[in-house]
């Protein structure tokens, strides 16, 4: 009896800790599209924790995770370089290089340059392998999404997560957007069709599309659609803190 009762209350518990996802719940779409626009400016930066790969044409001690070739890496290393708690990988040959906040084009021409003191002309290639946007919500297949392009519309992003299901409010899906110290939430109205091509916002590496629940839906939502708050850590922090 005793073990049913806790059993009973370990599960009313995790129900109550479900409703601080009530982010989900409708808010007045905000209208502050121009940070999501298209910026031809714009480049990925290179963060703490990223794992990158660098790819030295005919170099495989130089290389790690090379895409010139299978096996044309330094296994010492890895299959990637990961960005350090202090911003820096420890490249072969060249050690400890800082490379927070750099752009991919930016940190190839930084290690072509040094790798002239051995090489005639060194090719470079520079990777970034986890750029990833998180789609979680009211879609087929919440799942968080590997990009190679730096810009990413929101429709195309929802149709790689199997589109939106019935459920799914419309009016009121969210982007976050780390900025700095700061994450800015936005509110997308996508049931004015007319004005849908101006709300297929672009979306960077890193951001996080949540779509929410209309108001009339039962309890009984698919676990699928609560599984990537646990798994996308720092996307329920963010959501917990805000709303």
């Amino acid at each position: 009896m005793l073990k049913k009762l806790t059993l009973s209350f370990f599960f009313l518990m995790l129900l109550v800790s479900c409703k601080t996802y009530n982010v989900l719940e409708e808010e007045q779409a905000t209208r502050n599209m121009q940070d999501f626009s298209y910026d031809p400016n714009y480049e990925y930066r290179i963060r703490k924790d990223d794992k990158i790969t660098l790819s030295v044409w005919g170099e495989d001690d130089l290389s790690v995770g090379s895409v010139y070739g299978i096996y044309n890496s330094n296994e010492v290393y890895g299959k990637w370089l990961l960005v350090d708690i202090n911003g820096n990988i420890e490249i072969p040959k060249l050690g400890t290089t800082p490379v927070v906040g750099k752009s991919v084009p930016e940190l190839k021409e930084e290690i072509k340059t040094k790798l002239k003191k051995w090489l005639v002309n060194p090719i470079v290639d520079v990777k970034v392998l986890n750029k990833e946007i998180a789609v979680m919500g009211e879609v087929r297949n919440p799942a968080v999404i590997q990009v190679d392009k730096d810009q990413n519309t929101l429709l195309e992003l929802v149709s790689k997560a199997g589109g939106f299901e019935m459920y799914a409010n419309l009016k009121s899906i969210k982007i976050l957007r780390q900025e700095g110290e700061n994450v800015r939430v936005t509110n997308i109205d996508l049931t004015k069709m007319k004005d849908v091509p101006n709300q297929n916002i672009l979306l960077h590496p890193g951001d996080y599309i949540i779509v929410p629940s209309k108001k009339s839906k039962d309890f009984d939502k698919r676990i699928s659609t609560i599984i990537p708050f646990a798994t996308v850590t720092s996307a329920a922090a963010i959501l917990i803190g805000l709303l």
